[in-house]
């Protein structure tokens, strides 16, 4: 993708109609080339030539009530055809339109990965981290329902893992830099539907989540269908790799995730809040609309940090603890953050059809994803489906807490408890509340 201004008009505003920004990119033919004359006059003062299009498509043929709502039919992304920085002095004319809402630069976030260990070990490998969040003892109520559908934005998964291929439905990926592709490694151009993982985040995480119990613990929901959504690349930087991806993109991911059906949606990633509008957050909310539940790490600075989309209200950040039950030193912290899990040496699927060890807010995240799609799993399976809210309410009251406080400020509301969440899901469910 070339360098890009994301631009929303205010609402009632009217422009020029224009294709979705992936359509562009297969093609050129019909490419618009002018959106308003207020705008259109600034950029060619600018002698800054660009193509028009849309930053979202509608779910169906047109947009709905809650894409209406959060002003997704509104927003544009405008592509400069020549290869050129954009001037800030032309933001700041646009910003001063009276039909702009808002207009910041495509902006390229990058997210530390940890460096998984690859071992290769019994399924005895880790047990610690799923029996302190009582799997097994919750796999006795469901190992959840193929009806259920987790979405997993990351930097891809490795599509013939045997661990969870069989539950893997068709994915995307949206990773497409040109602006300073020189720093990225492997696949980083052309958004199509091989979601395929190169660096083995992704992976590892996806097995938390939906692991079969081949070679190693049981994920929490291994009879949950996942949806892989690439939204990261690699980038190299002071000799190690980072996950890095358009934030606009990844927003895009957020989106097609929802429409695709997903019920819950991990997010091992988090960006800073660097201007403009907060990171992801109207495809948040339009997630919310349509109930889905947003689950994302907190981030591994140690700091009280906020990192986003887990510092958004709607969003369950994840912190992590260790392998003595302790909030981990890493684990960020601060008012976000809603709960802890596993975090630290935790086994799952890895690169190459393997297995590794991997530490970060990054492995707790997919604890908590599961931990959401296992109650919406039980109440499908007792025919009540259950709300995002009261998924969260249920979280929140049955997480074990690490002191006399209602909530900590390094470990949320506790420590994620499966097995009493799933017993105040069924006294909810049989008393009908």
């Amino acid at each position: 993708m070339k360098p890009h201004l994301r631009l929303k008009i205010k609402k009632d505003s009217w422009l020029a109609e224009a294709p979705h920004w992936q359509e562009l990119l297969k093609t050129k033919n019909g490419a618009v080339t002018s959106i308003h004359p207020d705008i259109d006059a600034l950029f060619a003062k600018y002698k800054l030539p660009i193509w028009v299009a849309r930053e979202y498509r509608p779910a169906h043929q047109s947009w709905d009530q809650s894409e209406l709502l959060n002003g997704l039919h509104r927003v544009y992304r405008l592509i400069v055809r020549d290869d050129r920085d954009i001037p800030p002095e032309l933001i700041r004319e646009i910003s001063q339109l009276p039909i702009v809402e808002e207009v910041r630069i495509g902006e390229v976030a990058t997210v530390p990965l940890p460096s998984p260990i690859p071992v290769a070990m019994s399924t005895e490998t880790d047990l610690y981290s799923r029996q302190a969040i009582y799997l097994n003892e919750a796999h006795q109520f469901t190992q959840g329902e193929p009806s259920v559908i987790v979405a997993v934005l990351d930097t891809g998964v490795i599509l013939s893992h045997p661990e969870y291929k069989d539950n893997l439905l068709k994915g995307y990926d949206f990773v497409d830099i040109i602006d300073g592709a020189s720093k990225f490694v492997g696949d980083f151009l052309g958004a199509d539907d091989i979601p395929d993982d190169e660096v083995g985040h992704g992976t590892h995480v996806t097995g938390i989540i939906g692991a079969q119990g081949l070679s190693m613990p049981k994920g929490v929901v291994p009879r949950c269908r996942i949806l892989p959504v690439r939204v990261l690349g690699a980038m190299e930087r002071n000799g190690k790799r980072v996950g890095a991806g358009l934030v606009d993109n990844i927003n895009a991911g957020i989106k097609w995730a929802v429409d695709q059906g997903a019920q819950v949606i991990n997010m091992s990633l988090g960006i800073p809040h660097t201007g403009g509008g907060l990171p992801h957050e109207e495809v948040v909310n339009y997630a919310k609309h349509k109930g889905v539940t947003i689950v994302a790490a907190s981030g591994n600075d140690g700091r009280e940090e906020l990192y986003y989309p887990g510092a958004l209200p709607h969003v369950i950040a994840v912190g992590a603890f260790d392998q003595q039950g302790q909030t981990a030193y890493f684990s960020t912290y601060g008012k976000q953050v809603s709960l802890v899990a596993p975090g630290t040496n935790v086994y799952s699927t890895y690169l190459n059809n393997d297995y590794s060890f991997s530490t970060g807010t990054s492995h707790a995240s997919p604890f908590v994803a599961g931990a959401v799609a296992l109650l919406k799993s039980y109440a499908i399976k007792k025919g009540k489906p259950i709300t995002d809210g009261q998924v969260k309410h249920i979280l929140k009251h049955t997480a074990d807490k690490v002191d006399t406080r209602f909530k900590h400020r390094k470990a949320g509301f506790g420590k994620l408890n499966l097995i009493d969440a799933l017993k105040l899901l069924d006294y909810k469910l049989s008393e009908g509340r």
